[in-house]
């Protein structure tokens, strides 16, 4: 576990000194062979994160020290940075284009249908992108009823687009299941509604 502290006292000819733990609690001897980049040399006041471990005389010693800048700039940039592509997100829009074009020989739905699709997806993606910056700066957020409901409506292509690359949504398992959801549903209502059974149903209303 890692634990945030400042550095009390540093003797830099010898190399070492004594980190105090801003959770409170005694002072953890650091040497500087523990900090994991020595670009600049420690200093009294450093904001740091590390580890803790015993040393050989039983008494607590701190490990892999980084200065707190570098630690918050590297998780900067892994939010920043898309998520990984699973398996079903990876293959979910080439596999739905391969059925909308097998559909799109065999049944020829309207135009329109493709132009639902992109232009949903888009306000999908808008909807994310407004909703993960009000989730940073503490405003109103946009609800997880609309999003699914976005989604249902032919809008997961870009809601999918947008959990990858604005790595937001990609973690709370009960959304992801509603999701997947919204897309099972999506598709099989759009093959059911192109085939010749579901426009008989539209013919006789």
């Amino acid at each position: 576990m890692r634990i945030e502290g400042v550095i009390k006292s540093w003797n830099d000819e010898r190399g070492f000194g004594f980190i105090e733990p801003t959770q409170g609690g005694q002072e953890i001897f650091v040497h500087v062979k523990a900090f994991r980049t020595r670009a600049e040399r420690p200093k009294i006041g450093q904001l740091v994160s590390f580890e803790v471990e015993l040393g050989t005389e039983g008494k607590k010693r701190a490990k892999n020290v980084e200065p707190i800048r570098v630690v918050r700039s590297r998780r900067s940039v892994e939010r920043d940075s898309p998520a990984q592509w699973g398996t079903a997100t990876l293959f979910a829009i080439p596999a739905f284009l391969i059925l909308f074009a097998i559909v799109a020989v065999l049944w020829r739905p309207p135009r329109l249908v493709a132009g639902i699709y992109v232009g949903v997806s888009m306000i999908t993606f808008i909807a994310y992108f407004f909703d993960k910056s009000a989730a940073t700066r503490g405003a109103w957020r946009t609800s997880e009823t609309t999003l699914h409901s976005l989604s249902l409506i032919g809008g997961w292509p870009g809601a999918l687009l947008a959990q990858q690359f604005l790595r937001h949504k990609t973690v709370k398992a009960e959304f992801r299941a509603v999701f997947w959801g919204t897309v099972a549903v999506n598709v099989i209502a759009f093959v059911v509604l192109c085939s010749p059974v579901g426009r008989s149903l539209w013919a006789a209303q």
